[in-house]
């Protein structure tokens, strides 16, 4: 068992963080917590993952647990309903599934079928029903929470989730270019793309189907609620190359604000790991002074009726889930046997990966 069992707020104390990996603040100011759903959520995931055929059943029997997909997502949208909850959390099992699949297919030189699958996500995007039974488990997978997620909100939320993930397709699709041909991406286009790659605006739009509320324009653009989301979900990207580095540096990568800053600035690792660190430090004590003024925005919503109740209530929801999203990044990240490299056969090849290459299914 991997998450906090009982929804407690205090930060296990059996977890070994490595002291360049360590940030006392995110310890210290950001309590961790736990939906309490999670026992079931990660059970139903698992069969989830059977189901869709989605990993090999001795992948899913050794791995799934271990791989702390579903402690992620309860670390997260604290507060949403049970199903939503398991929408999500499925979806995000998908999601680190297909980003395997992406990278298998970089790794054995198969570009037909990454086109092919990219072009078929495009269209089940916009008419999952129609996917449901389709002979590639991704694209069967994908369409089925895709429609779960799409029955929480109004059609314009849809539209808003669809836009946003076809252009992390097609930004997936960037990534497998830059790789295929070698090219380390500038700092700056480096950024750029990984706002897509790691889907900021995506697990952003999902704060309001937790919430129960889809939010106005005005909300989500207000420069104050605005930046409190980015912040939170550029920690959680670079944080992420903080600590996968050694895996991508093994796998041939080229996509890593590391290996960006190494190549275009001309740092060398342990400079690249400092300056990496020091973007990670300054994302937490923005989201501070954001988070400040994204409450005083929240509370100037209230204005005396119910509908200005409900609107700052959702919110302060979001509000909260983003300041979540820090403490269960983080611990993610060090109990989750997917940056566990030096525990794997091959530093380059992670276990939990169907890994076979004969061929293009």
């Amino acid at each position: 068992m991997h998450a906090l069992s009982h929804g407690t707020t205090s930060a296990p104390s059996a977890i070994a963080v490595p002291p360049s990996l360590s940030l006392p603040l995110i310890e210290a100011a950001f309590p961790r917590q736990l939906h309490p759903y999670w026992p079931t959520l990660q059970e139903n995931t698992r069969a989830w993952l059977l189901e869709k055929r989605l990993m090999p059943a001795d992948k899913v029997a050794e791995y799934a647990d271990g791989l702390c997909y579903t402690d992620l997502m309860a670390g997260y949208y604290i507060g949403a309903a049970d199903e939503v909850l398991q929408a999500i959390a499925d979806y995000s099992a998908w999601f680190f599934v297909w980003d395997d699949r992406h990278d298998r297919d970089i790794v054995h030189g198969r570009p037909n079928a990454w086109r092919r699958l990219k072009d078929l996500l495009h269209t089940a995007l916009d008419r999952p029903g129609d996917h449901l039974g389709h002979t590639d488990p991704l694209v069967a997978g994908f369409s089925d929470s895709v429609l779960r997620l799409y029955a929480f909100l109004p059609g314009s939320w849809n539209d808003r989730f669809a836009g946003h993930f076809h252009e992390v397709i097609e930004a997936y699709d960037r990534e497998f270019h830059n790789r295929t041909h070698g090219v380390v991406p500038t700092v700056g286009e480096y950024l750029e793309l990984r706002r897509l790659t790691f889907a900021h605006w995506i697990w952003t739009d999902l704060l309001e189907p937790s919430a129960g509320y889809e939010l106005p324009v005005a909300v989500r653009e207000n420069p104050a609620y605005a930046r409190a989301a980015l912040l939170s979900q550029e920690f959680a990207a670079w944080y992420n190359d903080l600590c996968s580095l050694p895996k991508e540096i093994a796998g041939n990568e080229v996509h890593n604000l590391g290996i960006s800053l190494i190549t275009h600035e001309g740092l060398t690792l342990e400079e690249a790991i400092v300056e990496i660190r020091r973007r990670v430090e300054e994302c937490i004590t923005e989201f501070l002074d954001a988070e400040s003024d994204a409450l005083r925005f929240a509370d100037t919503l209230d204005d005396g009726t119910v509908g200005g109740k409900e609107l700052s209530g959702a919110v302060r929801a979001c509000l909260g889930n983003m300041r979540n999203w820090f403490s269960s990044v983080y611990w993610f990240h060090h109990e989750s046997g997917r940056y566990m490299v030096d525990s794997w056969d091959d530093r380059s090849t992670p276990p939990y990966v169907n890994n076979e290459a004969a061929g293009e299914k």
